[in-house]
């Protein structure tokens, strides 16, 4: 491939079957990509892709603006009349539980991969750099027809059969949407110990899944993944189009000019900008991946970026 872009080493659902020693390969090859690329920005067994607090408390310190009010250390902030937040000392052991959004809107892709595609590989980076030291990964997959639970367990076999679900999840039947409330709230039943979720969508159509993510962001570290196209915020100027709705089915006619192409792009920004409000009032950073991007680098970013803002902070 002659692209300076990377490429998600997965096969696309949309063409056709998988056969299951291609998906394999397939897998071992991505998540060699993902150790290599990544090797030298994570350091230590236990910091993953998002740098948790932990769950058992450790010293004081003084209050930063951005720290989590929850952590709030009221009897030093009384002592000492001026605002601390308790630090945690991480677990030795993560459980980590992937929310992955396989509707009928994630089986397109205009670039280089479909965004189903980009979902498995994000759930990939998540599994390999949460995995070690007894850690373990579950996952709720959801096309918005049936939702599937696969316990949260370690070691690299379990890792691979979990995306291996992902990966052949069938799609669901025609004029099926998908529930992202739903199956986030199936996250928290039953209760589990505090740990991380990660939630993974292209999160289009109505925000209603607010209250189901902060009772979980109340319990646990939160990072939400944005998977994008970029027709999911820009219209090409190709004149008349006839356009299907993926999840209803829904068949309209357009002549896409550029007063249509315009208000589709401030439409999708601003409901952009309002998915990453919502995750931020939830307490979730927000990762974006497109599939015209390097997505790689962007998880190096989002990962640099983090680590700096943590460390500047302590």
């Amino acid at each position: 491939m002659t692209s300076s872009r990377r490429r998600v080493d997965l096969p696309s659902l949309k063409r056709g079957e998988i056969r299951d020693p291609a998906l394999s390969a397939a897998l071992r090859k991505l998540e060699l990509t993902v150790r290599r690329k990544l090797d030298g920005v994570l350091h230590g067994d236990h910091l993953g892709l998002l740098p948790g607090p932990g769950s058992e408390p450790g010293e004081s310190r003084m209050y930063q603006p951005g720290d989590d009010v929850r952590r709030m250390d009221w009897s030093v902030t009384a002592r000492t009349t001026h605002p601390h937040v308790r630090q945690m000392i991480a677990d030795r052991e993560l459980e980590t539980w992937l929310v992955v959004d396989v509707s009928a809107s994630l089986d397109f892709g205009t670039v280089e991969c479909e965004k189903r595609d980009l979902a498995v590989a994000a759930a990939a980076a998540i599994a390999f750099l949460n995995s070690g030291g007894g850690n373990r990964l579950g996952a709720i997959i959801s096309n918005g027809d049936a939702t599937r639970r696969v316990p949260a367990l370690s070691g690299r076999m379990h890792e691979q059969e979990l995306l291996r679900a992902i990966a052949t999840t069938p799609k669901a039947p025609p004029g099926v949407r998908g529930d992202l409330a739903a199956a986030i709230d199936a996250l928290r039943r039953p209760e589990r110990r505090r740990g991380m979720a990660v939630i993974i969508s292209d999160f289009l159509g109505p925000i209603d899944w607010m209250r189901p993510l902060r009772a979980i962001g109340a319990r646990h570290e939160v990072l939400g993944i944005e998977v994008l196209d970029p027709r999911d915020v820009e219209l090409p100027p190709v004149g008349d189009v006839i356009l299907q709705d993926a999840e209803t089915g829904r068949v309209r006619e357009f002549t896409i000019d550029e007063q249509l192409r315009d208000d589709f792009a401030k439409a999708a920004a601003a409901h952009r900008a309002e998915v990453a409000r919502t995750l931020r009032r939830c307490g979730a950073p927000l990762l974006s991946l497109r599939t015209d991007r390097d997505w790689i680098a962007d998880v190096v970013r989002f990962v640099a970026t983090r680590r700096l803002a943590l460390a500047g902070r302590a």
